[in-house]
């Protein structure tokens, strides 16, 4: 199934010879119809600007604006990928906005000043940093309004973990009480190209109230501290930020 008048991936990556990069953490997703279900699992696009890390060749960044998205701005490194990044801005005129540059090293609050979406298929290498960047951004409510990501499926797993669970470690502190974290559907290996070792899935994040007398910095330094090295006690991994712990 064809979701526009532009030619399959498969075609468009044979054409500008857009073989993945391991070192860039590529690999794409070539099928139109899973690409849509993940833009459709960030809810309504339409009064939306979504942001779409790494979009390679464009499966996800296609599947947005068919799906309505009021515009997408896609942040990727790797400069191969223009010419089709362009074709698709010309079959959605001034929709698509691309920024080539390192994901890791962006202002992403300063892109946008309207209702903010980031929907993205994470490169392995950097998913982890992005999250805790966009979680521990100090503006909180933070800049977007959800959060719609695949990671590999033992991330997402600590992701949405919940206290007692064997997963339960510093990215399930920080996701579970800055969002809502739910975890929408596994993705098998065999749907990308070139096929990871791993199984991957879709995360859905939306922001919620917090107690804003808590400083996110100073919880994000008690999670590096407590679950930095998990195999000494709390008390031990606690001391390099000198909190009173004598009577603990």
């Amino acid at each position: 199934m064809s979701i526009d008048s532009l030619p399959p991936l498969r075609e468009v990556i044979e054409k500008y010879n857009l073989r993945a990069k391991k070192n860039l953490g590529q690999n794409f997703l070539l099928d139109l119809n899973l690409t849509s279900r993940i833009a459709r699992s960030a809810g309504r696009l339409e009064n939306h600007t979504i942001i779409e890390i790494g979009p390679g060749p464009g499966g996800l960044t296609r599947a947005l604006l068919s799906e309505g998205a009021k515009k997408v701005i896609a942040i990727e490194k790797d400069e191969r990928t223009r010419p089709a990044l362009e074709e698709i801005s010309n079959a959605y005129p001034n929709r698509l906005e691309v920024i080539f540059a390192d994901a890791l090293e962006i202002d992403y609050s300063s892109l946008v000043d309207e209702p903010t979406k980031i929907v993205a298929n994470l490169p392995y290498n950097i998913a982890t940093p992005l999250l805790i960047g966009w979680l521990t951004n100090q503006q909180y409510p933070p800049f977007f309004d959800s959060l719609t990501l695949m990671f590999q499926k033992e991330v997402a797993l600590r992701i949405c973990a919940q206290s007692g669970s064997k997963t339960y470690g510093r990215l399930s502190v920080l996701s579970t009480w800055l969002t809502d974290a739910t975890l929408m559907f596994n993705v098998d290996k065999s749907a990308f190209t070139p096929p990871p070792t791993v199984t991957s899935s879709i995360v859905h994040l939306v922001p919620k109230e917090i107690d804003k007398s808590i400083k996110i910095s100073a919880l994000e330094n008690v999670t590096k501290a407590a679950f930095g090295q998990r195999r000494k006690m709390i008390r031990q991994s606690l001391k390099s930020l000198n909190l009173p712990l004598k009577n603990y």
